[in-house]
């Protein structure tokens, strides 16, 4: 872009209002990081590389391609033009006759052009649209076309150009020169120059094209829409017209294919834009594609996201207690080991993509956090215990917000990264940049699709590519196909049908939500949902807790339906979970009572906690196996001698002894009721119980220590949301805005240089010359002073002095028209300024 240009596109830009430049702040917000001088410095950045591909990543196919369309004018394009060039690309039988269709594209434009102007992606008036500095080379090559003539015949010699131009124009006297001429029939003119232009003429295009076999004008058919590159083998061969055989040999001797390697050729943008007659683009579409899927109950779907809800919530809870008594440790390289994610899905009876979620999504949303760096553990945090005390619909709405604008990608757990090593969960090689905003951008497509309709997959990945078809589409569409299937498991979407709760979610992330598309007249519970919180659509649907279980003879407790939170912690102490449906199916075991019993409980308050919650009598087996395990339950104490063992009966402690398997304890009688180990007192509790004894551990005062699950925790905080997600905040734009506008005025009132003074350099004592320094900073005077540069001469300098400290002056030069600091000892003397 020329430098008048783009002195157009700063003064159009400095003529735009503060609403203008907010808005094009909140489009572009990395216009603003960090806040740019003045609206020169606003402008310059807008037009670098790297800002402006961003703000072209944002734009959907209809933007993209009015932007190609201006870049391949020559000079400014009135609005009437442009759209009567995307008219024409509209697909065979909804062209611009159609009143339907017309109405869609006058739609369609005056939305993409003012979104374009807004983020000064173009600029101008209607009347003579122009794009904005570095668009032009951002969108190179644009529309699927390849480079000009004059790139596709760069390299070849003038001599064989020559020959070429000789073959076209059937004048065989050219000599090679190099003027500035542009006649394309002047000898005077370069060889390339006069081949560009003689290939922008439609006459010659017409009878070159004419004179081919119908196969070579096949060939140009189906470069023509691109791409319009391909490979051949000796493609630098010398051919004439009236030597040539094949399709492709015809093409080469007329100009109308280049060589741009040795097997690589190119179809010149000129010939491409003649064969596609007029057209910039092939089927232009003004709308974005029609979302295609199932139709089915809205009420159906939500009920059905509800229960996803539920069981994702409660597989949290579940997971976080696991771990407050179980913690994972942390890898070296950070993240959690595969080992350990097998173990934990095996127990939570999940496919390990779902616990690589479930796991994911309590670190996002602050519940798991690393223990140290160094020989860490993954441990609940203290942000678990306030959430398990909210409500469950108050607990879903944070771990949804949390997965929604995470930056990392679960569904990548157990694939293999660029170096083929495994990626592990909670590795930071698990974020991606664009993992928020495809998330949301997908979610956003399902509201699009209206109440109760599923889209298929293909359907969804097809309306993504219209809206970013600039962003990487593997990436992209793996991204989205990953969302779906999260979306389901989390209770965002049921029934592949967005839920009424997760629209609501979406309501947190612009300007994502409210999604586009016919609003959601129902709400869940039959009342209208808009305008409502997640929690208060989703609480009517979850299904009701119960706090009774079935106790069989069996020593299993059958649930009904799900627990209450209190019991169901209760009950994850007191048994283990056999198995998972309808209904859950505990199972009390010796281990399980003594898992209890370590906790601080008695057998009375378990017994009593069964008899409390029991829709049925305590089965009279439950009950000896718990007054059993407790009768054995701390008949052996463990203290620290190390460590030490006490129990009041001699025999058992004679039998310990005796046991082989306790010579590694390095045990020593004490006493008839005590024995000494200089082993740890954990390490002697975990020995003792794998020989099949009760122990209990007790402080050094004898008091039996108790060992809660939920004593274990770490610190952390929940991680912020990607940048994607949501917009600058509109009090730092509008600060931005004001500073941009101050500073501009300070730089077009600026002064320039002006002359030094003419006669002898002032020269006093360096006492005077400081206390007059002072006074004019005091007073805001200007004042001459004779300096010495670098090499020792002596400069006559006007200043504004601003303020003197460390033994330097710092000023307004008005001889160099800037800022400058001056040290105090070079400087001869000063004078009033006349």
């Amino acid at each position: 872009m020329s430098e008048g240009m783009d002195g157009d596109f700063t003064a159009w830009l400095r003529g735009r209002a503060d609403e203008q430049l907010r808005a094009l702040v909140t489009a572009r917000p990395e216009l603003i990081m960090p806040v740019p001088p003045h609206v020169e410095g606003l402008a310059a950045r807008a037009g670098t590389p790297s800002a402006v591909g961003r703000a072209l990543d944002r734009l959907d196919r209809f933007s993209l391609s009015v932007a190609e369309t201006l870049i391949l004018q020559p000079g400014p394009l009135a609005y009437a033009e442009l759209r009567s060039i995307l008219a024409r690309a509209l697909p065979h039988g909804s062209r611009a006759s159609d009143k339907r269709y017309a109405a869609e594209l006058d739609t369609a434009l005056r939305e993409a052009v003012d979104r374009l102007r807004t983020a000064c992606l173009i600029f101008g008036p209607d009347d003579a649209l122009l794009p904005a500095p570095g668009v032009k080379e951002a969108l190179d090559p644009p529309a699927g076309l390849g480079p000009p003539a004059t790139d596709v015949f760069r390299h070849h010699s003038p001599e064989s150009l020559t020959i070429l131009l000789a073959d076209i124009t059937g004048i065989a006297d050219i000599a090679p020169a190099a003027t500035d001429a542009t006649d394309a029939t002047d000898p005077a003119v370069p060889p390339g120059r006069r081949l560009a232009a003689l290939l922008a003429d439609p006459a010659t295009l017409g009878r070159l094209i004419g004179e081919v076999s119908p196969q070579a004008r096949a060939a140009l058919d189906e470069l023509a829409w691109g791409p319009p590159s391909g490979r051949v083998a000796g493609a630098r061969r010398e051919v004439r017209t009236a030597t040539a055989r094949s399709p492709v040999e015809q093409l080469l001797a007329r100009g109308l294919l280049g060589a741009t390697g040795e097997e690589t050729v190119a179809l010149p943008r000129e010939v491409a834009l003649y064969l596609r007659a007029g057209r910039v683009h092939r089927d232009l579409s003004p709308g974005p594609p029609e979302l295609d899927g199932v139709a089915r109950d809205q009420t159906l779907a939500d009920r059905t996201a509800a229960g996803q809800a539920f069981t994702f919530v409660r597989t949290v809870e579940e997971l976080c207690e696991l771990w407050s008594h179980d913690p994972p440790g942390v890898l070296r390289a950070g993240g959690l080991a595969v080992r350990d994610l097998k173990r934990t899905a095996q127990i939570l009876d999940l496919p390990e993509w779902a616990t690589g979620l479930v796991v994911e999504v309590a670190h996002a949303a602050g519940l798991v956090a690393s223990g140290g760096s160094v020989d860490g553990e993954w441990l609940p945090t203290a942000a678990y215990d306030a959430w398990r005390l909210k409500a469950t619909e108050d607990r879903w709405t944070l771990l949804a917000s949390a997965w929604a604008g995470m930056d990392r990608a679960p569904g990548l757990i157990g694939e293999r990264d660029d170096r083929d090593r495994p990626i592990n969960a909670l590795h930071p090689d698990l974020r991606r940049s664009a993992a928020s905003e495809v998330r949301l951008r997908t979610l956003s497509v399902l509201g699009a699709a209206g109440p109760g309709i599923a889209p298929t997959p293909a359907s969804v990945i097809g309306r993504l590519a219209w809206e970013q078809p600039r962003r990487r589409v593997a990436h992209r569409d793996r991204l989205a196909e990953l969302t779906l299937r999260e979306a389901e498991h989390l209770g965002v979407t049921g029934l592949g049908v967005l839920s009424g709760h997760g629209r609501a979610l979406l309501r947190a992330f612009p300007p994502y939500g409210p999604p586009s598309g016919p609003p959601y007249g129902q709400g869940a519970g039959g009342g209208g949902g808009a305008g409502k919180a997640p929690a208060e659509l989703l609480a009517p649907l979850l299904p009701e807790p119960v706090d009774k279980v079935l106790l069989q003879a069996d020593l299993t407790a059958v649930a009904p339906g799900p627990l209450t939170s209190d019991l169901g912690r209760w009950l994850a102490l007191a048994a283990d979970v056999e198995s998972k449906g309808g209904a859950t199916v505990y199972r009390f075991g010796e281990g399980s009572i003594r898992r209890a019993l370590d906790a601080g409980q008695s057998a009375d308050e378990l017994l009593t906690m069964l008899e409390r919650h029991s829709a049925t009598p305590v089965p009279q087996p439950l009950r000896y196996l718990v007054t059993d395990v407790a009768r054995r339950h701390g008949r052996i104490r463990v203290g620290t001698a190390s460590a030490y063992i006490r129990c009041d009966d001699p025999a058992v402690l004679d039998e310990v002894v005796a046991d082989r398997r306790a010579s590694v304890l390095r045990l020593r009688r004490l006493a008839p009721t005590v024995l000494a180990s200089k082993t740890s007192r954990a390490t002697l509790v975990d020995a003792l119980r794998a020989m099949g004894y009760s122990p209990v551990a007790e402080s050094l005062e004898g008091d039996v220590l108790v060992s809660r699950a939920d004593t274990r925790r770490t610190e952390g905080q929940p991680l912020a949301r990607g940048g994607t997600a949501t917009g600058p905040d509109p009090d730092m734009v509008a600060a931005a805005v004001r500073a941009i506008r101050a500073g501009d005025d300070a730089h077009l009132a600026r002064r320039g240089p002006s002359d030094a003074p003419r006669g002898q350099v002032p020269r006093s004592p360096s006492t005077a010359t400081i206390s007059a320094l002072q006074e004019a900073i005091r007073q805001g005077a200007r004042v001459w002073i004779g300096y010495l540069d670098s090499q020792g001469h002596a400069t006559s300098r006007i200043l504004e002095p601003a303020r003197m400290e460390g033994g330097y002056l710092t000023a307004y030069d008005e001889t160099r028209a800037a800022v400058h600091r001056f040290a105090l000892h070079r400087i001869t003397g000063i004078a009033d300024v006349n």
